[in-house]
């Protein structure tokens, strides 16, 4: 995978970004979503190297050629999530339909005044977990982010919500990031970060897991972080299932990661294939949710 995804620069304006946000906003989602479809053209037609990532990922997923159609929709599909999230983040959650598991798994798991590890992926939206967080949990959930990339969206998003930069907590891999965490998670919080991009970071340990067939390389870091903290681990998918709706799904991954002393290599080897066998179920289910849109296999153009 490598880290190609974090040099890929917006293909947007603060401008752009503000005047959809105002429009969904005051004029209505309707219309809002209506503009979508020249925007998904013109990221087609002039976002390349992200058009021929989503090409290379929908031929894998389809075992043939994907098609213009296709790839179009996968870049509708990201553009609608997009727009979702100027109502999650100003908590305009009736805008939405949003399906919550019966039971409250995180809660569930956040136990004697010590929180949990949500681990998500850039499958559907992650931000459906405010409006979760919101309705369903008295319980605070903080972020672990790398704000550096998409700043320009992160920072139109922030005005919406001057509430969500209290929220984030800057991914730099650090030692202190660590401790920030295990503050947090042992002040009774749950902390949810996505697993499935490799941070610009070279004290980063990578691995290679299996996805789709090819292989991957994918950070071990939240692994680590996990058995480092002792807590239980829930996988989140925020489902995007079109119109306005969306799915929230919990997967216990586990409620202690333990790694052996004497094998410790290969238990992080073995939850990491894990971790991503999730998300390959979860790809197969929903292949236009999937949103990381850089060469994600690099031996494709080998």
């Amino acid at each position: 995978m490598g880290n190609n995804w974090s040099v890929i620069r917006e293909k947007s304006t603060p401008t752009a970004l503000l005047s959809i946000c105002w429009i969904a906003l005051y004029i209505g989602r309707p219309i809002a979503r209506s503009l979508l479809y020249p925007i998904t053209a013109y990221y087609y037609f002039f976002a390349k190297k992200q058009r021929q990532a989503s090409h290379k990922y929908l031929t894998r997923i389809f075992k043939r050629p994907a098609t213009w159609y296709e790839t179009a929709i996968h870049i509708h599909t990201f553009a609608s999530t997009i727009l979702d999230r100027v109502y999650l983040l100003s908590g305009q959650f009736t805008k939405l339909s949003i399906s919550y598991p019966e039971e409250n798994l995180p809660k569930k798991y956040c136990k004697n005044g010590i929180g949990c590890l949500l681990l998500g992926s850039h499958i559907g939206s992650f931000e459906a977990l405010r409006s979760y967080a919101v309705e369903n949990s008295s319980i605070p959930i903080k972020i672990l982010m790398d704000e550096d990339h998409a700043s320009m969206i992160m920072q139109v998003f922030n005005a919406l919500n001057s509430d969500v930069a209290s929220t984030l907590i800057p991914l730099d891999g650090s030692p202190s990031g660590l401790l920030k965490v295990k503050e947090i998670i042992y002040s009774n919080s749950i902390v949810g970060l996505l697993g499935d991009r490799i941070l610009d970071n070279s004290s980063e340990k990578i691995l290679q897991c299996t996805l789709l067939g090819g292989a991957i390389n994918i950070s071990s870091a939240p692994i680590i972080m996990a058995a480092a903290l002792k807590v239980p681990v829930i996988v989140f998918f925020g489902i995007y299932l079109g119109g306005n709706r969306y799915r929230i799904h919990f997967d216990l991954f586990a409620e202690e990661i333990i790694l052996n002393r004497a094998t410790r290599q290969q238990d992080i080897q073995d939850w990491t294939q894990k971790y991503v066998d999730l998300l390959e179920q979860q790809i197969l289910t929903h292949p236009y949710n999937w949103f990381n849109f850089y060469n994600y296999w690099e031996k494709d153009d080998e």
